[in-house]
């Protein structure tokens, strides 16, 4: 029974943590936040994959998918000209090779995937340090 209430509790404060986290959370973090999750379900979807668990290897893929396919639908195509294009591709690329990865169950599929977003994420990572570095210049 004592159990049972801290699981629930353990659940509901990690449900009031990420909810707050996006509420308080710039565009730039959301995005972040996204590439994260996304990170998350690739890795959780390979598990059940080396466990032999199709049904959750599916449900973790769509939802990897998903989040890619929103980052994707995100991109301001007339702002962002070459690179969100480029990105654009890539996660087309990438959604595609998710798909094909649960057909095949293959896990290096995922790793693959999981490398490329990986690169891009680190990439976004550094933006608001550089942000702020050229603000200091800016302001001197």
């Amino acid at each position: 029974m004592a159990k049972s209430r801290v699981n629930s509790a353990l659940s509901h404060y990690k449900s009031v943590s990420v909810s707050s986290g996006v509420e308080d959370a710039t565009p730039h973090r959301l995005v972040q936040m996204l590439m994260e999750g996304a990170l998350d379900k690739i890795a959780a979807a390979k598990g059940h994959m080396l466990r032999n668990e199709p049904a959750d290897k599916g449900r973790y893929i769509s939802w990897a998918i998903s989040i890619i396919s929103g980052l994707q639908s995100s991109l301001d195509m007339e702002a962002g000209g070459e690179l969100s294009q480029n990105l654009d591709d890539l996660y087309d690329y990438m959604v595609r090779r998710l798909g094909e990865s649960g057909a095949k169950n293959d896990p290096a599929i995922l790793d693959e995937v999981a490398s490329l977003l990986l690169e891009v994420k680190s990439a976004w990572d550094v933006i608001p340090g550089q942000l702020e570095a050229e603000s200091r210049k800016t302001a001197v």
